[in-house]
């Protein structure tokens, strides 16, 4: 009987199915989901068939029966969707395609990247750079740019300068969160690693106000490769080894995508070197071991997506020994002698003085894109930094302490809204709100540097594009920022009175503690920052590129409370209570020309500072520790000028040659001082040969000219026990200029049918030139680095 039951329903059913009526119609319009704008030619594929859309993006599909249809909607350069509908409930449908969807497919398109600013001087280093520079740092690779040098503490220990300036006036974006870690320290490395970039990119000055209002010098913006959206995985393994220093460095990573918008990605890195040379002897304690990883997963799709990032970088850096000077006799011997006091044989060994350092950041970030409307995005980011710097000290359980025991805990919340339909008027708009705690651990045996502090930060910015015409483009906008400093710090009672604070800052005393006090600093500041600019392209190769910046900048808690011995900048620092905001007013004025053969670019600028805060030694003073320069902070109005210059000619399909020049003057207004640490003059010369034929061979030689730097504070006298009189410190003169030759070589091999295998040899310092450089900070100790051979293996598979 139940046999029969179902037969009976399957004979139902097929005479339901063939008597049901397919009359039904669906109308709509395919758009393009970025601005709106019909698509024509849009194809409606389903079952056989194929609707075209017409001029106006419309289409109409008759004979549908009352069932569900699985639609593939396609047009040229979109990637196309698959969506379903039930026609039993829907009659008409708009389908959303979107061109710029092909940004998820991309790994990587050299010179390809979006400009971060419309009128902003800004320049890109690609993944083969930053190949180049596996085993260095993001400072080294930084210096491919014209305009852009670096802040030395020997060779391992390296901060972008931009335009002539450094620290916290520069700001350096990593996958998108600002680095917290402590870049108020001369000697303080950006805590990243370079083998996790896919691009960096720099934005000279404070034209980008979306990433922050107090990038006076510029905006360092590293990002990671694009993860293609299809079914993938690859990787990449770097291996790299240096002579000098004997050692080298690994990174590999694995990539992961899917159809379906999923990806994953993991990167580590290790990097470890002994003892670096000069051309005549070793540099001891220069050695450096370092490690890093990374992980991040999420979704990427075009109209909403998730990411997580995780990324730790464990850092162990040796200090010269040189540069700890036992009396202040020998200090004055080192520095005006220039011979380094302390010369050992080669060794691994990280001794002190050192630091060890540690950085973790996390990120999550979630992004929805809205129809005919734009992007919205909200991230939050944390970070923790913690820095030991160990000294010399008298007794070998003390030296087991670390001098300097600071922990920096970051909180971040952004969100910004682009509004982007409208091709010729693009806005966007955003805020920022952000708390700090450091914690600096008084059980050291010493006095704290920089004390236990609470800074709290919010921002609100509106910028703007506006198309004039396809050649004429404005941008524009403003950003407020509120920081508020909230910090707890003992002052030796005859500091406090000698620097004044009894009468000005008397409400912050808190407690009394014998011959100290306990004080409770807390300062507000509101910054304005706004940026007005044009492009112009003409004769489709020019560009002419005007921009107005102005930017406040909040001191950091170094300028404010500096306050003891900081051993491994080899100085005695002094920060001021008194110290107010900066404000620079910049104009950069840049012109261009790039086709083909020939391309060039004449960049001039000029940037007025007030209230410049600066650094300079005043005196040396002895403590139970060694002797040691003291510098002191104060501010001035200052002016800095500059211009910076490139131009290529690519003279044959395989001969090309590169020249740069850049040059920055910086000086007090009213006293027309020359202001300290200013980059000399430098002058690159390059030539490269390539032939894909040969294996993908290149082959490039560079020249790197260093004028003297001539314009230089004056020297300091300091009191010499051994001579009984004061003698002059020659603390400030710049070394004499130098040259560089380097070169190198790199050929591409394919391992089967998709690995590729790419061999590089470099050559640094070929002539093994005795020179030093002004902006390193251990020139007063010892000479730079010598010849070095460098092996790079990678395989890309």
């Amino acid at each position: 009987m139940k046999r029969y039951t179902w037969l009976l329903v399957f004979l139902l059913g097929i005479n339901l199915l063939s008597s049901q009526e397919c009359d039904k119609t669906l109308s709509g319009r395919v758009i393009d989901f970025h601005d709106g704008v019909p698509l024509e030619a849009a194809t409606i594929t389903f079952n056989n068939r194929t609707i075209v859309t017409d001029a106006m993006g419309a289409y109409a599909i008759s004979e549908l029966c009352e069932t569900a249809y699985a639609f593939t909607v396609s047009h040229e350069k979109c990637n196309s969707q698959v969506i379903t509908l039930d026609i039993a409930k829907v009659s008409s449908k708009d389908f959303y395609l979107e061109h710029h969807l092909n940004e998820l497919e991309e790994v990587k398109v050299a010179g390809a990247n979006i400009n971060k600013t419309t009128s902003g001087e800004e320049e890109t280093i690609d993944s083969d750079i930053i190949e180049k520079y596996s085993s260095a740092s993001l400072g080294d690779a930084l210096k491919e740019i014209t305009g852009v040098f670096s802040l030395n503490t020997g060779s391992t220990i390296v901060k972008p300068i931009i335009q002539g300036l450094s620290g916290s006036r520069v700001l350096i974006m990593n996958n998108g969160v600002r680095m917290q870690d402590m870049e108020w320290g001369d000697e303080h490395a950006p805590n990243l690693d370079v083998n996790t970039a896919g691009n960096v990119t720099v934005v000279k000055g404070a034209s980008a106000l979306r990433y922050g209002g107090d990038a006076i010098g510029g905006v360092v913006i590293i990002e990671p490769n694009k993860i293609p959206a299809r079914d993938t995985l690859y990787g990449k393994t770097m291996i790299t080894g240096g002579l000098n220093g004997r050692g080298g460095s690994f990174s590999s990573e694995l990539i992961k995508g899917y159809q379906n918008g999923w990806f994953f990605k993991a990167q580590g890195t290790m990097k470890r070197f002994g003892d670096v040379e000069s051309p005549d002897y070793i540099l001891s304690n220069t050695g450096v071991f370092e490690k890093g990883v990374s992980v991040s997963l999420g979704v990427n799709k075009f109209t909403h997506g998730w990411d997580a990032y995780y990324s730790f970088v464990d850092n162990k850096i040796g200090v010269l020994a040189a540069s700890h000077i036992g009396n202040i006799d020998d200090l004055i011997n080192a520095i005006n002698n220039q011979n380094p006091e302390i010369i050992r044989d080669f060794t691994y060994e990280i001794n002190n003085p050192k630091q060890e350092v540690t950085h973790h950041l996390g990120k999550l970030r979630y992004f929805k894109r809205f129809e005919e409307l734009g992007k919205w995005s909200t991230q939050y980011d944390f970070q923790y930094n913690q820095r030991f710097e160990f000294d010399v000290r008298r007794t070998e359980e003390l030296s087991k302490l670390p001098s300097i025991d600071l922990e920096l805990k970051t909180h971040t919340v952004t969100s910004d809204f682009n509004f982007d339909s409208n091709p010729n008027f693009l806005w966007n708009m955003g805020m920022l709100f952000r708390y700090q705690n450091n914690f600096a651990n008084p059980d050291t045996g010493v006095r704290r540097l920089i004390p236990d502090y609470n800074k709290y930060d919010a921002g609100v910015f509106i910028t703007g594009e506006y198309s004039i015409t396809n050649d004429i483009m404005l941008d524009m906008g403003i950003r407020y920022d509120y920081n508020r400093m909230d910090a707890e710090k003992f002052y030796l009672k005859s500091r406090w009175d000698e620097r004044g604070y009894d009468k000005d800052f008397a409400g912050f005393i808190k407690e009394n503690f014998n011959s100290q006090w306990l004080t409770n600093p807390v300062f507000d500041y509101h910054s304005i920052s706004a940026t007005t600019g044009m492009q112009y392209i003409f004769k489709e190769d020019y560009q002419f590129r005007f921009n107005y910046a102005l930017a406040q900048r909040a001191p950091n808690p170094s300028e404010l409370f500096s306050d003891g011995l900081h051993h491994s900048a080899a100085r005695i620092e002094l920060g001021d209570l008194t110290i107010d905001q900066e404000t620079s007013h910049k104009i950069s004025i840049a012109a261009q020309k790039n086709t083909e053969k020939l391309g060039w670019e004449i960049a001039p600028y000029a940037n007025v500072i007030n209230d410049y805060i600066l650094l300079e030694p005043v005196a040396v003073q002895l403590s139970i520790r060694g002797a040691f320069p003291v510098w002191e902070y104060r501010q001035s109005s200052v002016t800095l000028l500059g211009l910076d210059t490139k131009l290529y000619f690519n003279w044959h399909k395989n001969w090309r040659t590169d020249h740069s020049f850049s040059i920055v003057k910086g000086s007090e207004n009213k006293k027309s001082i020359p202001l300290i640490n200013m980059p000399p003059p430098k002058f690159d010369n390059g030539i490269t040969y390539k032939n894909e034929d040969w294996f993908g061979l290149q082959m490039s030689l560079e020249n790197q000219y260093f004028f003297r730097q001539n314009e230089y504070p004056s020297n300091i006298s300091v009191f010499s026990p051994q001579q009984a009189k004061d003698v002059f410190l020659d603390i400030n003169t710049p070394p004499k200029a130098y040259h560089v030759l380097n070169v190198d070589t790199s050929m591409k091999f394919e391992i089967g049918e998709k690995n590729k295998l790419k061999v590089g040899v470099a050559i640094n310092n070929i002539l093994n030139n005795n020179y030093r450089n002004y902006l390193n900070r251990q020139r007063y100790f010892a000479d730079d680095l010598g010849r070095n051979f460098l092996l790079r293996v990678s395989i890309n598979y």
